[in-house]
């Protein structure tokens, strides 16, 4: 066996085991997206299914009780978050089809998969962005709900202000960490 032969075993093995690492790392981000987004969608569906705003003010303020538009849209920012929570959910799962797919010649080893690594970052880009829209939506919705319950905003209500710029500051915060993970991981 001569020098060239062993260089080449050896840089085979390290490209391998760099493949094999990354593709581990993006099934568990992958995992987690679906994860989360499962938790959400439980949480709009719910929050459809249940919803009966106009029995639950508690305001005694009429003219600060919210009315149909406040909750036309309410419906309608759960209805935009659920799509997006889906959209990022099955493009995630679509993602570890692919690289599970790509594995099925060795089912002990199923985070080895010779993927193209621009498209893997686009579907988790794509993935993590879908996430993102909907938790904004869904938090424009409990902007929604809390006007429904506590009293419009217009009205200078301190409690409802109150919850609805902690529920902004908090989420928002969030969110940022968030968006600045996914771009980090992306620069390394």
């Amino acid at each position: 066996m001569s020098d060239s032969d062993i260089e080449t075993n050896s840089n085979h093995s390290i490209s391998n085991t760099s493949t094999t690492s990354t593709t581990s790392v993006h099934v568990s981000a992958l995992d987690g997206i679906v994860n989360a987004n499962s938790l959400f969608t439980v949480a709009v569906f719910v929050g459809l299914s249940f919803d009966q705003p106009r029995d639950l003010t508690l305001t005694d303020r009429a003219e600060c009780n919210a009315g149909l538009d406040v909750e036309r849209y309410l419906i309608v920012f759960e209805v935009i978050s659920f799509a997006f929570f889906l959209f990022s959910s099955l493009v995630a799962q679509g993602l570890k089809l692919t690289i599970n797919l790509l594995n099925s010649k060795e089912t002990d080893e199923v985070f080895k998969a010779d993927i193209d690594c621009n498209l893997l970052r686009l579907g988790v880009v794509g993935a993590a962005g879908g996430s993102i829209m909907g938790c904004v939506f869904l938090l424009l919705s409990m902007v929604e709900v809390i006007q429904l319950r506590l009293g419009l905003l217009s009205c200078g209500n301190s409690l409802a202000v109150h919850t609805v710029l902690a529920l902004v500051v908090l989420a928002s915060s969030a969110l940022s960490v968030y968006i600045f993970t996914v771009f980090y991981s992306f620069r390394k």
